[in-house]
């Protein structure tokens, strides 16, 4: 079996295991299914290594990464009025993997299904790449504080990766966040900003399933505003000793062409308490085993959040 044949087989499998969970209402497992399935899909549409695939049929993986997407936010969304339904996410099923493996979904585009555009083209970089990529002078770049308006309508990088509250379970804590804002001195130069946030171990091991806010709401003077929620994906309880929440404030920058980390934030456990907390900012690149941290200015410019405990 060709290498294009086997990674075809490992999609499907991943496409069928998410469509299982979705079908048992295990919507947590289905929404990071979906989502890891349409990050794979979009690392290969985005490669810029020899490929088994041609432009033509990338650009079919990346409609099919929209499906994905598009499911995905439909389940973190009840009150969505223009539902992804499961049924419409299994019509693919037959397109995407047949006898002869490559047909219809990856070799011609007028059979896709669904009258949808690939996810805009952005670089995927592994964390700390950029820094070879690009020289940031935090410390002495100018000021750029925006004025008091939205970033200006245009496709986003994410719609966001949110996952849903977990059920409760009786004597055990669960948290929300609202990521209400970052500080910076250049905020009004920032574009497509938004938010990595994942629960790490002290060896630097994901804990959770990893989550991207939407794109920042607004900007004015020295502040980007979310104001969005997030629900950490394990009761608190059941959090290992020395586990860390981490921030990654992440923006795009055109003239590269990639989505940057621009600097991090981090809660530790004994700073879950509920309540508006304010922490430090910190260079890049992301050091999840917070060995070498250094402060990523001097001004008073912090990120700013509120917590809330639910306990049965």
């Amino acid at each position: 079996m060709s290498d294009v044949n086997k990674t075809i087989q490992k999609w499907h499998a991943s496409f069928r295991k998410g469509t299982d969970f979705d079908s048992w209402g295990q919507l947590v497992e289905a929404i990071d299914e979906y989502q890891i399935l349409a990050r794979q899909l979009q690392k290969e549409v985005q490669s810029t290594n020899p490929s088994d695939f041609t432009e033509d049929q990338k650009k079919t993986l990346g409609k099919f990464a929209t499906c994905l997407e598009m499911r995905s936010s439909a389940l973190q969304c009840t009150q969505s009025q223009e539902e992804f339904k499961l049924e419409d996410l299994k019509k693919l099923e037959i397109s995407m993997y047949t006898r002869k493996i490559i047909k219809s979904i990856l070799t011609y585009n007028k059979d896709f299904p669904f009258d949808v555009q690939p996810v805009p083209l952005r670089r995927i970089l592994a964390p700390g790449e950029e820094e070879n990529l690009e020289v940031e002078e935090e410390e002495d770049a100018a000021t750029g504080a925006g004025s008091p308006e939205s970033f200006p309508n245009r496709v986003p990088v994410l719609q966001g990766t949110l996952l849903p509250r977990l059920p409760s379970e009786s004597g055990m804590s669960l948290l929300t966040i609202k990521i209400d804002k970052i500080g910076l001195k250049d905020a009004g130069q920032c574009i497509d900003p938004y938010m990595t946030v994942s629960v790490k171990d002290l060896s630097g091991i994901d804990l959770n399933p990893v989550q991207d806010t939407p794109v920042a709401t607004r900007k004015e003077d020295t502040y980007i505003h979310f104001s969005i929620d997030l629900e950490i994906q394990r009761h608190i309880e059941r959090l290992p000793k020395g586990a860390a929440i981490f921030f990654e404030f992440k923006h795009y920058k055109p003239k590269k062409g990639f989505t940057s980390t621009k600097c991090f934030a981090f809660m530790e456990m004994d700073e879950i308490k509920p309540g508006p907390i304010v922490i430090e900012l910190y260079k890049k690149p992301t050091d999840f085993k917070r060995k070498k941290l250094q402060l990523l200015t001097k001004k008073p410019l912090y990120l700013h959040l509120h917590q809330t405990l639910h306990k049965d």
